[in-house]
């Protein structure tokens, strides 16, 4: 990769020309012709899934499909009550389905907000219009910031340069002539113009690979592909033991055959976790919703769970800790220099730049031009050249040629004139050199020898809530490296007044080689003079030491760091390039609204951890007991109604309550494994503790009803394990947990003592030894369970 300096030839300085006249652009009626030929940029932005694709996700799936088989086979041959799972998928699906298409309105609706309105000049006049409003022939107006939505041709250009990287992978800028191609997906670093629409709609394949490239680059999700890992090894598991199940309840075995197939169905049934997949995709839409009344838009919807994990936040200080407006707080004229004529000089460079940056607008605020300097040549402000420039014909038959940028970029080291600025810098001061130029502006080499002329000291408006948010993430163990543009000094001021310390290093003194980079980016806090192909590198750096890092800017110097790094974090009112490559958009441009998403995304994490390992408990014990039963050849312990009931208080109603409920741990990785260490031993006991109570209730009950005595023995034991489980996951306990676990208990209870539960449950217990023992058992392995979770934390540490 190239860097760019103040050597470099491609830096577009033009003469002025002479007034030409102005293109006026498509008259009102060429434009409603062109919408009636359907030449019209119809691609629309898609920001989430469609109702249909929605509707479509939530019923049609794998286990749907399994389920609802089994649920028409039981509604044919057994009671209602064997087919309440059936209805309880309904309400599943139901549920999924409302909440993304409530997610859905709420991405929308902030999407509208945040998209990108071109300014397209029509009859003269300029206006901003919605993308897919721009028509074929379209005379496009572009500035610093803006991003190219459609293909076309440059009509007038002034200093204009495109940055094609994020098309062509090459980070150099490219100078732009009228009658040069503009492709859509790059976007403007300096100077402006406009550009005729040549390709629109789904004619312009470019802007299609853009957008793709842009929006749809999936943030990698280890929640979602953990989830889909799980669910391939229980398909693999459920498929053969349901086929020998089903061989042993209907062959081996000479039972009713309704009864076998209820009781086959009720061994399969338990085996999907079907509710883990809906968990999983509400707490991300309730995610999105509650992100949402914050003016938080999450482009991709992993991005939540992605900013969770994140252990290194890249802040860029202007426009993140800094609010975007500056304020002149004083000049230093140098070497005896008349400050009047200074004053005129910021006046007239202030003039000439169509499109001022926030520098220049706090210097045209407060010296405004009346000098009536005619410019002749214009050299706009580039983050990677730090300097801008004009040439004067200053109306007396004089002509004299400025620059103005940073200091310790425009004079050479030791000059007197970077002692004051040091000093400024130190009180977390911006400080422009304002220097007169001995050479053309033309010449590749204009900076050398610049005679410093004056100082322009500028004053940056912290925000209010920028100390806060840093606080915040430094209690969260998430390490903030403030990387500008900016001289390193005045950085690490600002930064320690917002209480953020640490080592404050120059950029420019960072060695090249990405590892020892990395090492240098471990010990600094504060990077100053960062040049836009720098923070690309700097994030490339600290993701090969294994961090997880997220970047968060506003201006087109970021575009290149944001769309590499794990998390792209853009105010809203950035440039349209930043918000295009950003997964996250700061709509209120508040940097406060970061905490919010950490904290939702570590409530996703954390909640779908806990509420995985109940579910997978109940898929590995269902697993294990239809085993034991296919080789001991004895009846399926439970009918599907026992199961539903089980399944409903000790997994289905408390994991609704606890996915959503607060959650501030930090989120680890190695979801599959977290999960599976747990719901392993926690299935095996919870199995083998149940076929425990069901062989010994067999050799206890005998005679006609003893089936049905044993399957409520066996389901006393398995529901007080599950219970357990839950009491587990459940910690650490506050109030409503308790009163959660204690409301699930109490439930149970209801269903033992009040006779019509019993009926329409089949659960009555039979004597008073047999339900003791199952008691009795069930205890043992939940001290069992206690013993072995606490081992297997040691053993297989997360």
């Amino acid at each position: 990769m190239t860097h760019i300096d103040a050597g470099a030839e491609l830096d577009p300085v033009h003469p002025v020309p002479a007034p030409l006249p102005r293109a006026r652009g498509l008259t009102a009626a060429e434009v409603a012709e062109r919408v009636a030929r359907g030449e019209v940029n119809d691609v629309p932005v898609r920001s989430s899934r469609s109702t249909v694709d929605i509707v479509r996700a939530n019923v049609f799936t794998r286990f749907n499909a399994i389920i609802g088989v089994l649920w028409v086979i039981m509604l044919s041959v057994a009671p209602i009550q064997d087919s309440l799972f059936g209805f309880v998928i309904l309400a599943n699906t139901g549920i999924g389905i409302i909440q993304e298409w409530r997610a859905k309105k709420t991405l929308d609706s902030l999407a509208l907000i945040g998209e990108a309105r071109p300014t397209v000049r029509r009859d003269g006049a300029a206006a901003e219009v919605g993308t897919s409003e721009i028509v074929l022939g379209d005379l496009i107006e572009i500035g610093p910031g803006d991003k190219i939505v459609v293909d076309g041709e440059c009509v007038e250009t002034d200093s204009l340069e495109i940055d094609e990287s994020l098309l062509t992978g090459e980070a150099d800028p490219v100078v732009k002539q009228p009658g040069d191609q503009v492709m859509s997906g790059s976007f403007v670093v300096a100077g402006g113009g406009a550009f005729t629409a040549t390709k629109v709609g789904r004619e312009a394949y470019a802007a299609q690979l853009a957008e793709e490239a842009s929006r749809f680059t999936l943030v990698h999700s280890e929640l979602r592909s953990g989830i889909s890992t799980i669910l391939k090894y229980v398909t693999w598991m459920m498929v053969p033991t349901a086929i020998g199940l089903i061989i042993s309840q209907l062959v081996v075995k000479d039972n009713d055959f309704k009864d076998s197939v209820a009781r086959t169905v009720g061994g399969i049934v338990p085996m999907v976790p079907e509710g883990l997949v809906l968990l999983t995709s509400v707490a991300f839409a309730i995610g999105v919703i509650r992100l949402g009344r914050k003016q938080c838009l999450v482009q991709e919807l992993p991005a939540i769970e992605g900013l969770a994990r994140v252990d290194t936040v890249c802040l860029d200080k202007t426009g993140t800790l800094t609010e975007g407006g500056m304020d002149v707080r004083e000049l230093h004229a140098l070497d005896g220099n008349d400050e009047t004529y200074v004053r005129t000089v910021l006046g007239a460079l202030g003039d000439s730049d169509p499109r001022p940056n926030a520098s220049l607008q706090a210097i045209i605020e407060t010296y405004p031009n009346g000098s009536g300097w005619r410019c002749l040549q214009a050299l706009p402000f580039s983050s990677a050249r730090k300097y801008s420039g004009a040439s004067f014909s200053e109306g007396d038959g004089e002509s004299s040629t400025w620059l103005l940028g940073a200091p310790d970029v425009l004079l050479p080291d030791g000059d007197p004139a970077l002692t004051e600025t040091e000093r400024l810098n130190e009180e977390g001061l911006r400080v422009l050199l304002l220097a007169r130029a001995g050479r053309e502006l033309d010449d590749p080499s204009v900076a050398e020898g610049a005679e410093p002329t004056a100082l322009v000291v500028l004053e940056q408006r912290l925000r209010p809530d920028a100390a806060d948010t840093l606080r915040y993430f430094d209690e969260q163990n998430v390490r903030a490296k403030v990387i500008s543009g900016d001289n390193a000094v005045s950085v690490g001021a600002v930064a320690g007044k917002l209480g953020l310390t640490g080592n404050v290093v120059d950029a420019r003194r960072l060695p090249a080689e990405q590892h020892e980079m990395a090492e240098a980016l471990d010990s600094g806090t504060v990077f100053g003079r960062v040049t836009p192909q720098q923070k690309r590198d700097m994030v490339g750096a600290l993701q090969s030491r294994g961090h997880t890092v997220a970047m968060t800017g506003d201006g087109v110097n970021d575009v290149l760091a944001l769309k590499d790094a794990d998390i792209g974090v853009s105010m809203g009112s950035g440039s349209e390039a930043t918000r295009a490559v950003a997964q996250i958009v700061l709509l209120n441009n508040s940097f406060a609204t970061l905490p919010s998403v950490v904290a939702e995304g570590r409530r996703v994490i954390g909640n779908i951890t806990r509420v995985a390992t109940l579910f997978l408990v109940k898929t590995v014990y269902s697993v294990l007991l239809a085993i034991m039963v296919v080789i001991s050849q004895v009846e399926y312990p439970f009918l599907p109604r026992h199961l539903t009931l089980l399944s409903t208080l000790t997994i289905g109603v408390p994991a609704f309550f606890l996915a959503l409920a607060p959650n501030k741990e930090r989120a680890r990785p190695h979801f599959v494994r977290r999960v599976m260490r747990y719901a392993i031993p926690g299935g095996a006991v919870a199995a083998f503790a149940t076929f425990a109570t069901y062989l010994i209730a067999r050799e206890y009950y005998s005679g006609p009803g003893s089936l049905a005595a044993e399957t409520s023995a066996a389901t006393l034991t398995l529901f007080l394990i599950s219970m357990w489980v839950l009491a587990i996951i459940a910690r650490p306990y506050t109030w409503w947990r308790v009163g959660l676990v204690a409301a699930m208990g109490a439930c149970f209870l209801l269903v033992l003592v009040v006779p019509w539960l019993q009926d329409f449950f089949a659960l009555k217990l039979v004597g008073a030894p047999m339900p003791w023992t199952a008691v009795g058992i069930a205890v043992v392995a939940a001290v069992t369970l206690e013993f072995m979770w606490k081992w297997v934390d040691r053993r297989f540490p997360a």
